[in-house]
């Protein structure tokens, strides 16, 4: 520990991981390309993009990064199922968990398409899910954080449930080896983020997972707080007047420079550094341009051309002159 104080540690050194943009609906307001050039101005090399459920903005961050000269980490905050991802019981599966994965390589970025996919089209029970048998059907290269006070980690640490909370860490340790993170945040002083924090110190001490310092950013500037808790209204159907509303009030979810970390964790600089080692392990390359039509078998001697032809005239046979199309 010693030696790891000593090290010197700089903006650069320093990787957002957890960001959410305008594609998180109604809860994200940074604009893509803002994000990109702000982190650049910042000083940093690399940032991620994990907006809920989703990977709609995907091409637009990758080719945003690319023209900036900054590192993209295609990432997901994916929802976890509280039981299988197909089962929708109302009692029962309501609740759902918190996780960001991220692409480390070629195959991992066409792991995690297929995890949304998946979530989107079979999981979907009020969000888009996903569960453990999925995670680790395609665990592939992808690297995981353990997501925020909303993960499975963070709600059994929230709910004073140690043995729980190291139960499901030893699973994600199990399946993801040294791809597995346990995702810090800092939140000011909210008791629950607190009691959370120190369960992480725990469990990295005792099953020897490193952490890593997250923003958890939804909007790009700290005076971009009231209208963020303005679109939370939108998205809760409820007024900024209300009394009980969901607020995120006060817990500084934008995108902090990089030096406000490293000086508050100076003793503990291995938080900063980790995120770049992390981001050193992802490198995803898209090939843009390319036609993508897919590869029809034809008869021999028959193009993809006379054969659809060949259709097209059937079916103005069958549609319009009564002649079956086996006849045409």
């Amino acid at each position: 520990m010693s030696s790891s104080k000593s090290l010197k540690v700089k903006a650069s050194d320093y990787v957002h991981l957890h960001n959410h943009t305008h594609h998180s609906l109604l809860d994200g307001m940074t604009k893509v390309r803002q994000l990109v050039e702000k982190v650049k101005i910042m000083g940093m090399e690399a940032v991620a993009m994990t907006d809920h459920g989703t990977l709609s903005g995907a091409i637009e961050f990758y080719k945003a990064c690319k023209e900036e000269g900054i590192k993209p980490i295609i990432g997901m905050e994916a929802y976890v199922a509280a039981r299988k991802h197909t089962d929708k019981d109302v009692q029962k599966d309501k609740a759902r968990f918190h996780l960001i994965i991220l692409a480390m390589n070629n195959k991992g970025y066409e792991n995690l398409m297929r995890l949304s996919t998946i979530a989107n089209l079979d999981g979907f029970y009020f969000k888009p899910r996903i569960d453990h048998e999925l995670l680790e059907k395609y665990n592939e290269g992808l690297i995981i954080l353990s997501g925020c006070a909303s993960g499975e980690i963070g709600e059994a640490l929230k709910n004073n449930n140690y043995a729980e909370a190291k139960k499901i860490a030893s699973w994600y340790q199990s399946v993801f080896q040294d791809r597995y993170y346990l995702e810090m945040q800092d939140h000011g002083q909210w008791e629950d983020q607190l009691r959370i924090n120190e369960g992480l110190e725990k469990l990295h001490t005792e099953l020897h997972i490193p952490m890593v310092l997250t923003g958890d950013a939804h909007y790009l500037n700290k005076d971009d707080a009231e209208a963020h808790e303005i679109l939370l209204c939108v998205g809760t159907g409820s007024y900024l007047s209300d009394t009980d509303r969901m607020s995120l009030e006060g817990f500084e979810l934008h995108v902090k420079d990089p030096n406000e970390f490293i000086e508050k964790y100076q003793d503990r600089p291995e938080l900063i550094t980790t995120t770049k080692a992390i981001a050193d392990r992802c490198n995803v390359e898209i090939e843009l341009g390319n036609i993508l039509i897919p590869t029809f078998p034809t008869p021999k001697n028959e193009t993809e051309k006379t054969v659809l032809e060949k259709l097209v005239y059937q079916g103005l046979a069958w549609r319009y002159g009564g002649i079956d199309r086996d006849k045409s």
